[in-house]
């Protein structure tokens, strides 16, 4: 299996556009920023054939199904979306449709079958884009055309069982993505396509999760030393995708007083989270890892309350710095980003789809955490789904499930 760091190193030279200019530093309204990024989604759409199409970055010659979900659920965020007209709404949601196969999960013929995608691995295959792919079809108001039959093996008590204890635990890093996508179709079929059996696996999941492979000391989970920097953003890269399963059914994630204190250790001197797993500083897939738990954690009388107020202060700016002048957002400063194949490829500091989307719903979880920041000053328009993007507060709604 290729390994991240082979899937997140710099390409030959010849494989990269130019980088633009990074932005300049001064202070910027959320308006501006918004206004700039809603520029960049803008000009990377294909203006002929049908509405909904993206490119990845400057120069790339063909859409990628990914780069149409980032660009959903981007527009989503900013309440951009409402100036769609039906027909574009249409042709946009028949152009995601278009893609599922019947046993319900989505495919992207111009990116499948080369780079990560070969062989349709359970952490970044065909799972994980059609989560994404609810996830924007959830933005633009549809539901998936078919029924996601290839959850049929995890109805089964005893094969979701043996499914969780197979995952490589030495690599938890791998396995959140690979739980996440897996929980998060159980979870659609269960919500959007009224599923009695994916309730009951969602609730068999969380169960497990909260007693297997998780160490009580440390509220992780696998089998990573912690007491090194890159271990620890390695174990809360994985457990981030572990708790979005459990706050979007609004289940208390377990251990989290202790949890929280490894998520602010991630935490370094610019602002940014991670140990630099992906390259020489934060990368966008880091920060929200750490960005998403403490915001969610945030609430009347949490543990380390204060200390979570000026983490995610901290944040913001180091966030905003990621824009650059074409509004766009990038991946890692001093870095070209490949997200595993050249239709998804942005050179060193460039703009990106999928860093903008991530880094837009950073910004996204930092104004409902801060509502006297600069993030704050923007009423960010979450249309709840599971998987990454959405926003339940806990305290303020009933559980859907208990374990």
């Amino acid at each position: 299996m290729i390994s991240r760091r082979d899937i997140l190193r710099i390409a030959a030279s010849g494989l990269f556009l130019r980088a633009l200019p990074v932005r300049s530093a001064q202070t910027k309204t959320i308006q501006q920023v918004r206004a700039a990024t809603l520029r960049y989604v803008e000009s990377m759409r294909f203006r002929d054939g049908p509405f909904g199409r993206y490119r990845y970055a400057v120069g790339m010659a063909e859409p990628t199904l990914y780069s149409s979900t980032y660009a959903a659920m981007t527009r989503k965020l900013y309440r951009n979306l409402d100036s769609l007209t039906r027909a574009e709404r249409r042709e946009w949601v028949a152009y995601l449709q278009s893609h599922q196969d019947d046993d319900g999960l989505y495919r992207d013929p111009r990116i499948f079958g080369e780079g990560w995608y070969k062989e349709d691995p359970e952490w970044c295959g065909r799972r994980h884009l059609s989560c994404h792919v609810l996830t924007a079809l959830t933005c633009l108001g549809a539901v998936a055309a078919k029924p996601l039959r290839m959850l049929e093996p995890f109805y089964d008590k005893a094969k979701l069982t043996a499914w969780l204890e197979a995952r490589d635990w030495s690599k938890v890093d791998f396995v959140g993505n690979e739980v996440l996508n897996i929980g998060t179709l159980l979870q659609y079929a269960r919500d959007f396509q009224k599923e009695p059996r994916a309730a009951t696996a969602m609730r068999l999941m969380l169960d497990w999760l909260a007693r297997q492979h998780m160490n009580p000391d440390t509220g992780l989970w696998g089998s990573i030393d912690v007491k090194k920097a890159k271990g620890l953003s390695r174990a809360v890269m994985g457990a981030y995708h572990f708790w979005l399963l459990f706050f979007y059914d609004r289940v208390p994630i377990p251990h989290a007083k202790v949890a929280v204190a490894h998520v602010l250790r991630t935490q370094q001197a610019d602002g940014g989270f991670g140990c630099g797993v992906h390259g020489p500083a934060s990368s966008a897939c880091e920060d929200i890892d750490s960005i998403d738990p403490l915001a969610r954690l945030l609430s009347p009388g949490a543990p380390r309350r204060d200390d979570i107020l000026a983490a995610l202060r901290r944040a913001e700016p180091h966030v905003l710095a990621m824009q650059n002048d074409d509004g766009g957002f990038g991946w890692v400063r001093g870095t070209a980003f490949s997200y595993g194949h050249p239709l998804m490829t942005a050179g060193k500091d460039a703009s990106g789809m999928f860093p903008t989307w991530f880094r837009t719903l950073s910004l996204a979880y930092l104004g409902k955490a801060l509502p006297d920041s600069i993030a704050g000053g923007f009423d960010w328009h979450f249309r709840n789904a599971p998987g990454i993007q959405f926003w339940l507060p806990a305290e303020s709604k009933p559980q859907r499930s208990q374990l």
